[in-house]
């Protein structure tokens, strides 16, 4: 079975090189010929731990390939995936599908013989209609089927997810195009793997359904947290108590500066905004997205009110600055919101992130300055702070801080740090949802 990727992106570069590791014959296409070059030569434009490998492996075997080349790549293919990008429209907070569309126009020009095309990017519900419409219009001849197959990919995680789902979701709705998909995954089979086939409009779903939940249940425990230092709580206690409850789970219940990333920003407005469509009540997703936002301008807040309510003159040591470790996606991060309040009100910053500098320069303060090493961000800062759980800043003791820095504080946004040890060493720590003093 051939299988064409229509798009060299996150979502699109892991799915195809995943793939090709299932043993397929898959072809990556992009108009960017300078990504595609890049590819060829197994530089991989996105950091995500063992890519690398996955793609150089099945490259050299002959399995994957990439190419701008999209008439001759779709009239070979038994299968083509959409895997373009569904930003937020300007404007209007709805998912631009122009992309995904302009994609269908061009795959449906190619079809020889039946062919599935199957979105692969998240697509609000009804876009799989209006794909069906697209090929059937401009191809009238066109042999096929439109299916969805929406991704659950965890960036820093992505080739496990893939190889090792939780499930897999097919929304297609005739005997040929569920064998043709069922085909695709099974590999996964062998490891059992639920895979759940439904509709068209129930798959599209279910992908914002999910990372909506997820976002609630960030949404919520950072609350809780908040409650937690306003009553004398530990909001890690409180989390393990409530995911100890089979009915809610562990998962998503730390504490932290707020969600972002490639997905949760914008999925969670997608849904409102389908909701306004449909005059259906998303009031507790549309709140989480006004909370989400303002959680962020909040963390800099509690920066300032560390340093005594104000930061003018004062050089501050960002660290971490992806929105999430093993990363170097910079979309909707804390960091972002972080560092231009805080230079705004006068500081002077200073970042160190492993992975997500150059992503960062065109997002942070023009006066940012960036570090080659932990050391250097910290060296002669009078307050340093934790934005991403990266597993290095876990080493960085308190006596390490000190030495390095000019002032003591620390404020640990992650809560990555023992409260009592940093405070007997003479760190002034803060952290999220903690009282100073743990219960003994």
């Amino acid at each position: 079975m051939k299988i064409v990727m229509i798009g060299t992106g996150y979502v699109g570069l892991v799915s195809g090189a995943c793939f090709s590791e299932f043993g397929f014959d898959v072809t990556c296409v992009d108009l960017d010929a300078q990504k595609i070059e890049q590819l060829n030569q197994n530089n991989i434009p996105i950091y995500e731990p063992g890519l690398e490998d996955v793609v150089a492996r099945n490259a050299a075997a002959g399995r994957l390939s990439f190419t701008t080349d999209l008439p001759a790549s779709v009239s070979r293919a038994d299968a083509v995936f959409i895997a373009v990008g569904t930003p937020t429209r300007r404007g209007d907070g709805h998912a631009d599908l122009s992309y995904v569309y302009e994609a269908a126009r061009q795959i449906a020009h190619h079809l020889t013989g039946y062919t599935v095309v199957i979105t692969k990017s998240t697509v609000p519900v009804g876009t799989g209609r209006e794909i069906q419409k697209i090929i059937a219009d401009t191809n009238p001849a066109a042999a096929f089927d439109v299916a969805s197959n929406p991704e659950f990919l965890r960036e820093g995680s992505a080739i496990t997810d893939f190889m090792r789902p939780d499930r897999v979701v097919v929304g297609a709705e005739t005997d040929r195009a569920i064998e043709v998909m069922r085909t695709l995954y099974r590999p996964l089979y062998l490891i059992e793997t639920p895979v759940l086939v439904t509709n068209l409009e129930t798959a599209e779903l279910i992908k914002y359904a999910s990372n909506a939940f997820l976002a609630v249940k960030i949404s919520y425990i950072n609350q809780m947290a908040d409650m937690c230092e306003a009553v004398g709580a530990n909001v890690h206690d409180v989390a393990k108590g409530m995911g100890l409850d089979k009915r809610i789970g562990a998962k998503f219940l730390h504490p932290g500066p707020g969600y972002g990333g490639s997905c949760f920003p914008k999925d969670t407005l997608a849904l409102v905004k389908t909701g306004e469509a449909t005059d259906i009540d998303m009031s507790i997703v549309s709140a989480v997205v006004g909370y989400n936002d303002d959680r962020k301008t909040d963390m800099a807040r509690r920066i300032i009110a560390a340093n005594g309510g104000s930061v003018e003159g004062l050089k501050i040591a960002l660290l971490g600055l992806a929105f999430k470790p093993e990363t170097d996606d910079m979309r909707e991060s804390p960091a972002i919101t972080i560092a231009s309040e805080l230079a705004r009100k006068g500081a002077d910053i200073v970042a160190f992130d492993p992975a997500a500098m150059d992503e960062a320069r065109p997002l942070l303060p023009a006066a940012t300055q960036y570090c080659d090493t932990v050391e250097a961000c910290i060296e002669g800062a009078d307050c340093a702070v934790i934005i991403t759980e990266w597993n290095q800043f876990r080493a960085i003791t308190a006596q390490k801080f000190l030495q390095a820095m000019t002032g003591n504080i620390v404020v640990d946004l992650r809560n990555i740090y023992n409260p009592e040890a940093f405070l007997s060493a003479g760190i002034d720590y803060h952290s999220i949802g903690r009282p100073a003093k743990q219960p003994k």
